[in-house]
């Protein structure tokens, strides 16, 4: 993609919400259906993924892992995200990966310690880029991706969680 068509693409979605800035504020939204022996479906509108326990907490292996998942959806995340800037600068990518990976101390998972933390400690995401660009517009590509992808400003940034439930008769 040109960064023209890009610009065409977005143009009507920019003009829309500079006017109605309110259309801009979208929810999105997932669900799974809570299954047996600790599993969860989750729709990911292209496919059904099944996701269990860690092999490390007890899992057998053959379910997706959700903290693989949310290091997967930083990668897409930011790996679109890149491309897109990269396209809107006018910079060629010949190739590039993203990669991320986190620490986490599956004791805190597995409650066997109120002083061992529950989540990632810390996550890293590496760009391998394979560009001509000069060094100063790839720094400058990777500081708006930063700026921009969604993903990582959610894990960097923060965000408050509302935890509700509702309990159904069996």
């Amino acid at each position: 993609m040109k960064s023209e068509e890009l610009r065409r693409l977005q143009a009507p979605f920019k003009a829309r919400y500079r006017e109605e800035p309110e259309a801009a504020t979208i929810v999105l939204s997932a669900s799974g259906r809570i299954g047996d022996g600790a599993a969860c479906s989750v729709e990911t509108g292209k496919a059904l993924v099944e996701a269990g326990l860690h092999p490390s907490t007890g899992g057998s292996g053959l379910q997706a892992c959700s903290g693989d998942m949310l290091l997967q959806a930083l990668v897409a995340c930011a790996g679109v995200t890149l491309s897109a800037v990269a396209t809107a600068l006018d910079i060629r990518l010949e190739s590039g990966t993203a990669t991320a990976s986190g620490a986490l101390d599956m004791r805190g998972t597995l409650g066997m310690s109120p002083d061992v933390p529950t989540g990632f400690r810390s996550v890293r995401l590496h760009f391998d880029l394979v560009s001509d660009a000069p060094a100063d517009k790839l720094a400058k590509l990777v500081e708006l991706t930063e700026r921009y992808c969604v993903v990582y400003k959610t894990l960097t940034d923060g965000v408050a969680v509302e935890v509700e439930h509702s309990v159904a008769a069996a």
